[in-house]
């Protein structure tokens, strides 16, 4: 038998229902492909713990700036350990596990806590499969190198679009600022209205309208983990940013930007 623990998402987040049908069907293929990497090792053990359990030093180390939503508390990270290789996924409903990933394969993925414990256990396994990489989060003055490199890979695939930015990436936020048309929306109450860099943080009752304005869609990750992520496909040219992502965007062939994780 598995071991679970969570906390309730913190009411200042926004919660979006979890829909059954598509988005379900959509988690089908990331069930399959762990069932066939892990093959016989089904029943082998994955532990999980969250950034609850993690020190912040643990989890991002020192970065040279502290509005990170990772350090403020809205979002915490949890961490997948297989067979020694570790996969990391953001989420606003923290826990622990401890079990086979047979117990995380037979997951309902109803909520964002179990959403979040089997993207990290993904991860994790397709690190120890050699199918994806880049699955830990970087640290110290990563984040911040990370951010600055971002313009250059946007004007580099894309030219100078309109970003629909989705998610609360100060740093990245900020320099895309300085050189792009750039609407942001985020799901955090107390992110939304907000001015920063020159920008009004939108609500997602603007979600729609922002993506038709954009060129091109920045999309945070951790949608994998709320299950909103199929809001942002086939629309228009995507890319996810971030370590939770990892193992779908390996799966589906995402475009995905995280150059400074482990």
């Amino acid at each position: 038998m598995s071991g679970m623990s969570r906390e309730e998402a913190p009411g200042r987040h926004f919660q979006k229902e979890y829909k059954e049908g598509g988005t379900m069907e959509y988690y089908t293929r990331f069930k399959m492909e762990l069932s066939a990497l892990a093959g016989r090792m089904m029943g082998e053990k994955v532990r999980i713990v969250s950034a609850k359990s993690l020190s912040s030093d643990e989890a991002i180390g020192r970065p040279d700036r502290t509005d990170f939503p990772l350090l403020k508390g809205r979002e915490v990270l949890m961490e997948a350990v297989f067979r020694g290789s570790r996969g990391h996924a953001f989420t606003d409903m923290p826990g622990e596990f401890q079990g086979t990933l047979r117990d995380i394969a037979g997951l309902a993925l109803k909520t964002n806590f179990e959403r979040a414990l089997f993207i990290a256990a993904l991860n994790a396994v397709m690190r120890d499969a050699g199918r994806a990489s880049n699955t830990v989060h970087c640290r110290d003055k990563a984040p911040r190198e990370c951010a600055r490199r971002l313009p250059a890979f946007v004007s580099g695939r894309f030219g100078r679009p309109r970003i629909a930015f989705v998610g609360y990436q100060p740093a990245m936020i900020e320099e895309l600022s300085k050189s792009f048309a750039l609407r942001v929306v985020d799901l955090d109450q107390q992110n939304i209205g907000g001015e920063r860099f020159g920008l009004t943080i939108e609500g997602p009752e603007n979600t729609g309208d922002i993506l038709s304005w954009g060129d091109i869609i920045l999309a945070t990750g951790s949608t994998c983990v709320n299950g909103t992520i199929t809001s942002f496909l086939n629309r228009k040219p995507v890319v996810f940013y971030g370590v939770t992502v990892a193992g779908p965007a390996a799966i589906h062939g995402y475009d995905r930007f995280c150059p400074c994780s482990g």
